[in-house]
């Protein structure tokens, strides 16, 4: 085979192989990244470097590699922003985690995050309450939105950050 189409090959296969890996690990794990999220990912990058060019470690291979990742992104966003079906296939719909006051128990549970997580994330919009809160989403990239409603003015405050999700290790 040869070295060009060898080095395209195996990038491609890599570049699917990670968006697959992204989406079945779910969108909580992109909000933020923690220091082991980083060691994480310079070790997959580390590990498949290798994988996609192979012998031709060349600064023409790398530079192949690269671009052919580059053009696959491209392709794969203008797929998803073409067609609706391939959009949800490769992203989630929003969470209501909370709604008028209320918690979504459920959902909570669905997508694996603490009430004590959610309670947060309410307070760093600086919501003191969840009683005010009018609606909290998961967004598909893994942000919580918060609208919240003044009760002095009745007038409605949105903010949104990212969730820092945690992890626990026992």
């Amino acid at each position: 085979m040869d070295p060009i189409l060898n080095v395209v090959v195996r990038s491609l296969c890599v570049y699917f192989f990670m968006v697959i890996a992204i989406r079945l690990f779910g969108k909580n794990q992109l909000s933020q990244l923690n220091a082991g999220d980083v060691v994480l990912l310079l070790l997959i990058s580390n590990a498949v470097q290798n994988a996609m060019v192979g012998p031709d470690t060349s600064l023409q291979g790398g530079l192949i590699a690269a671009l052919v990742l580059f053009v696959a992104n491209f392709i794969l966003k203008r797929l998803m922003f073409s067609s609706r079906s391939f959009e949800s296939f490769m992203e989630d719909e929003p969470v209501i985690l909370i709604k008028d006051g209320v918690i979504n128990h459920i959902a909570l549970n669905r997508v694996k995050i603490t009430q004590d997580e959610l309670e947060e994330a309410i307070r760093e919009h600086g919501v003191e309450k969840i009683e005010n809160v009018k609606i909290s989403v998961l967004e598909v990239d893994g942000n919580i939105s918060v609208v919240a409603e003044d009760e002095k003015s009745k007038q409605t405050h949105y903010s949104r950050i990212k969730r820092k999700p945690k992890r626990k290790y026992y």
